[in-house]
């Protein structure tokens, strides 16, 4: 049976990029992105934030570290993964987007150009 996982975001980084480095030497970047939805009620604009985690690795990670920053608008594509860990005795899960293509959205002068990579999908380690 076919299956699809697939999910696009336009957002702004709520924190700078953090790096780290895997035992054999890759890089993994994350960073939060909130999506805002604004909306209109009778007379009255509302809005709701949903705050999403993303992983990126590799030249993708290099590229996010180097060039994003907290406030940057960003056009992100991947796939969802669901991970878990043991806190005091209790299993949590979490869901993150790890990151498999990503332009940046921001305005800048028109001398520098506009940065679009895509990582091949492969099975990443964490």
């Amino acid at each position: 049976m076919p299956a699809l996982n697939r999910v696009q975001l336009i957002g702004y980084l709520g924190r700078d990029p953090e790096s780290r480095f895997t035992p054999t030497g890759k890089r993994v970047t994350t960073f939060s992105l909130g999506i805002t939805q604004r909306w209109k009620s009778g007379n009255e604009m509302k809005e709701y934030t949903d705050w999403v985690n993303v992983e990126t690795w590799g030249r993708l990670a290099e590229i996010c570290h180097e060039y994003l920053h907290k406030g940057s608008l960003v056009y992100v594509e991947g796939r969802l993964r669901t991970e878990k860990y043991e806190d005091k005795g209790e299993t949590k899960y979490f869901t993150k987007v790890v990151a498999l293509t990503l332009q940046m959205l921001d305005r800048k002068p028109s001398e520098e150009p506009v940065i679009t990579v895509e990582e091949p999908q492969e099975e990443y380690e964490a």
